[in-house]
């Protein structure tokens, strides 16, 4: 890992995610969370104040233990317990069926093999556990899909392996979640990166065809909202 890797892009991220609209998104969601909770790529620890009351455990899970080491000094005054785990979404070291509730904010699109590591999720979740999520990704317009698709590749370089071409809902569905509330708009700010979806989802039976279920996931294309 290069210095650039190491010691400047921590901080920029932990400076970019703290923007007004992220903000918000963080505020909507993180406060649904109860019971023990799974947040990946938890970064600088960014969503520690929006846990409610009802959150007994966070287990902090990233890749980067320079912004790990943030989101222990942001820990402090937490009500519940904190768990760091420097790992790899795409292979949780839990056991199946050992938490209430995954999330995930504006991480998705920096996680390589993305599908996979929501597949963990759903592995780590208990039957009717709740995946809440907030994330940009590829937007409905075709101009601006353009666009995404030629910024990624020297975007991802600047930025810790983000893309900005992920079909956010398309990859939830494919790892096997029933989603169950869906909310897409373009927020404020250049139409390439500010694209998001939010919402909900919970883990379908292994028995379900999680492609009939998601098919409002899928088709037609989401709103481009306001």
């Amino acid at each position: 890992m290069g210095f650039y890797q190491r010691h400047v892009l921590p901080h920029l991220i932990d400076r970019g995610m703290r923007v007004g609209e992220i903000a918000r998104y963080r505020e909507q969601i993180v406060p649904l969370a109860y019971g023990h909770v799974l947040e990946i790529g938890a970064g600088s620890g960014l969503n520690l104040p929006f846990y409610g009351p009802q959150v007994e455990q966070v287990l902090a899970l990233d890749n980067s233990a320079e912004l790990l080491r943030m989101t222990q000094a942001r820990a402090a005054h937490t009500a519940f317990d904190l768990c760091i785990l420097h790992d790899d979404a795409r292979g949780v070291p839990l056991a199946n069926g050992t938490v209430d509730t995954v999330v995930t904010t504006f991480t998705l699109c920096s996680i390589p093999e993305a599908t996979k590591a929501l597949r963990e999720t759903r592995r780590v979740l208990k039957p009717g556990g709740l995946l809440l999520f907030a994330e940009h990704g590829l937007a409905p317009d075709p101009s601006v899909q353009a666009w995404q698709r030629r910024l990624s590749p020297l975007w991802s370089k600047l930025a810790g392996g983000c893309r900005l071409d992920r079909r956010i809902d398309a990859l939830i569905a494919e790892a096997g979640f029933a989603i169950t509330t869906l909310d897409t708009r373009h927020v404020r700010g250049p139409r390439p990166f500010t694209y998001v979806y939010a919402g909900q989802a919970r883990p379908l039976p292994d028995s379900v065809d999680s492609d009939q279920v998601n098919a409002h996931a899928r088709l037609p294309r989401p709103s481009a909202g306001r």
